[in-house]
């Protein structure tokens, strides 16, 4: 059931991109094009839980029995970065024109703080390694759903004649903060489900 409320609540109710505003910069980037945002959604969702399944270890069996807590975040960054570097690596050679239209923002997983947010995240609220994993696959689930949704809104936006003052990024904002809010519909859900089924 903790497994259940983990999942649904990272996808839904605290997404990593409109409620904890984490991943801003591949969300805006990528999603022009409805391809690239489910190619760059298989990517992230694909590191975050590698990142999770990684650093928990880690951290469990090597840093905080030998005091070196304060070292996790330097540690998770090294981590995300090898395993990015992987799947470029595998996207060059197996998907060339997913990796062609990713560009610049596929190296950038690196830096996106969504990745590094999980695993964090993961330590601080004490979670198991099921649970961390579950976390962070609902949260690259989560990332998924709000770059394809967006990539959506983003199209619509192209070929609607806004006024001169709104048009390009303005335009985008505003729509990204209208999907944001049409998420934070979705607040105590997750409590309400399983509350229902644990009562």
């Amino acid at each position: 059931m903790r497994i259940g409320f983990i999942l649904v609540s990272v996808i839904l109710v605290d997404n990593f991109v409109l409620s904890k505003f984490l991943g801003i910069c591949p969300f805006l980037g990528v999603s022009k094009k409805f391809s690239s945002a489910i190619g760059m959604s298989g990517a992230v969702t694909f590191v975050m839980a590698l990142s999770a399944a990684a650093t928990w270890p880690i951290y469990h069996f090597l840093l905080a029995p030998n005091d070196l807590g304060y070292l996790r975040t330097l540690t998770f960054i090294l981590i995300i970065a090898m395993l990015v570097q992987i799947v470029e690596i595998l996207l060059k050679r197996f998907i060339p024109a997913l990796y062609s239209a990713l560009g610049v923002y596929l190296p950038l997983i690196t830096t996106n703080c969504a990745v590094l947010g999980v695993t964090l995240l993961n330590i601080t609220e004490d979670y198991s390694f099921i649970e961390s994993v579950v976390n962070a696959a609902g949260g690259g689930i989560g990332f998924g759903i709000a770059l394809i949704m967006f990539s959506g809104v983003r199209e619509k936006l192209e070929t609607c004649n806004l006024p001169k003052a709104f048009r390009g990024m303005p335009a985008v904002l505003i729509a990204a903060s209208i999907v944001s809010l049409s998420f934070a519909g979705f607040a105590g859900l997750a409590e309400g489900i399983f509350g229902s089924i644990g009562g």
